[in-house]
């Protein structure tokens, strides 16, 4: 939990696209409100007893009121592919169930695999693409666009996102001044989710600092639990560690620049980061089964073995974002007693905070598909997600009631008010082949660098000639 606030630099932009400029812009108050809105409280709000995580102030499909008119899709079917998995599925399936009873359409839900763009790429060889893709970045978007892949949104969807999002929030989602993106999802990727029962028998109080946070790391391990529990199978959890060290270690203007490959992976900024991360990834008693072990743990058992076991679960710590709720709520852990959260503490001189998203895009044009994109970018269909917890929507016109528990009441009033400023997640901005891809590119280097993380040098190296390689420069 944020208990003093941080002073967020806002960046001007510079020269070139407007709408780019926003979509590289970042550490600025809608990312500073988002952190003091999510973490202002002591976080006593506790999660429902449901595997889902939500509870009994769950609005639901029930308690939504129709805000837009859909057509009748009566024997028509549609087909949306998403990386999500678990509970993330179940509760984004909820929210197609919704449409499908509004119009009569029938929707399936195509399970997909990173990276994504290369998943719907062999799709669209095979003649089957899926009707509409959930993008996690906005770098797939752009190449969706770039394939001939995307239909621009049409009128009606056009028109939700008008009314309910901020022009920010529909810039990101376009190309070349044209909407194509729906961004039905927000996460807040600066937090730091933690086990109550170990920080109270080590005598651990929450961390504002990242010396303090090594300190509390040692504790934790003094009282006889591993402190961290990292999913290092999945790439991208490396990458958000590295991000929030970058940012404020580094500056927004630096973060900015590597984000855009203005700057070198070589630059000395990445050295001292890669440094940075290397005093808990380089101790292999801080992380639970070492390095070997976290590179074949994925992220969803990072975060349920941190609370289950008792009083010795295998580690005390997971770093990831709001959406972590969704896996405490497999477990009979409750957000708010069980499981309590701090923001990724400051490196340099202010805590970062990072920003994510995913957006609908629309493959195979059809009146289903601009109906589903028109229903997604309304805030029925956020309502329905949200009382199911684990979830946020920049959708302006999602009433905060709407939301479980007040901890995310919080964190959602907090990213609506923040406005068109935000920061997205440096790895969503690159090109796919880089920041996007299983066993390539930074989510390869960084997962070498867990292994090895004496080898700054060559981890810089490594991430270069990629980075160069993918960004054409």
């Amino acid at each position: 939990m944020r208990t003093t606030s941080s002073t967020i630099r806002t960046i001007s932009s510079r020269t070139g696209n407007p709408n780019s400029m926003r979509r590289r812009r970042g550490f600025t108050r809608a990312a500073a409100a988002l952190a003091a809105g999510t973490l202002a409280l002591t976080l006593t709000a506790c999660g429902g007893d449901d595997d889902d995580g939500g509870d009994d102030k769950s609005t639901g499909a029930d308690e939504t009121t129709n805000t837009v008119t859909l057509p009748k899709l009566d024997g028509e079917s549609l087909s949306v592919a998403a990386v999500w998995t678990g509970a993330e599925q179940k509760n984004f399936k909820a929210v197609l169930d919704e449409f499908e009873k509004r119009t009569g359409a029938e929707v399936t839900f195509v399970p997909a695999q990173d990276p994504i763009i290369n998943f719907l790429g062999s799709k669209i060889a095979g003649g089957q693409p899926p009707d509409v893709a959930m993008l996690p970045q906005p770098g797939a978007i752009k190449q969706a666009v770039e394939k001939g892949w995307a239909t621009p949104l049409g009128a009606e969807a056009q028109a939700e996102l008008s009314k309910n999002y901020s022009q920010g929030w529909q810039d990101i989602g376009s190309v070349d001044g044209k909407p194509y993106g729906v961004y039905y999802k927000a996460a807040n990727k600066s937090l730091i989710w933690y086990n109550t029962q170990v920080f109270e028998n080590a005598g651990a109080s929450e961390p504002k600092t990242w010396d303090e946070l090594l300190d509390t790391a040692q504790m934790v391990y003094d009282s006889g639990v591993t402190p961290f529990s990292i999913g290092g199978a999945d790439g991208w959890t490396l990458t958000d560690w590295f991000e929030n060290v970058y940012l404020s270690q580094a500056g927004p203007e630096k973060y900015d620049q590597l984000a855009a490959h203005e700057i070198k992976w070589t630059d000395p900024s990445v050295a001292e980061a890669l440094t940075t991360l290397a005093e808990i990834w380089g101790k292999q008693d801080y992380v639970a089964g070492g390095a070997q072990g976290a590179l074949q743990t994925e992220f969803p058992a990072s975060v349920t073995q941190t609370f289950t076991g008792g009083d010795q679960p295998k580690a005390g710590m997971v770093y990831e974002g709001d959406f972590v709720q969704v896996n405490i709520g497999e477990t009979k852990a409750k957000v708010g007693t069980d499981a309590k959260v701090f923001p990724f503490p400051a490196v340099g001189d202010e805590a970062p905070v990072v920003s994510g998203g995913d957006a609908a895009v629309i493959l195979k044009d059809s009146e289903a598909a601009q109906a589903l994109a028109t229903f997604l970018a309304s805030p029925d269909a956020a309502t329905i997600h949200a009382g199911l917890g684990g979830y946020l929507s920049p959708n302006k016109n999602v009433e905060a009631s709407a939301y479980p528990n007040e901890v995310q009441q919080k964190m959602a009033e907090a990213l609506v008010a923040a406005g068109d400023d935000f920061r997205f997640d440096m790895s969503d901005q690159a090109p796919q082949a880089f920041g996007g891809t299983p066993g390539k590119g930074e989510w390869k280097a960084l997962q070498d660098f867990l292994k090895n993380p004496k080898d700054v040098a060559g981890a810089q190296q490594r991430l270069e000639a990629d980075a160069a390689a993918a960004y054409g420069n």
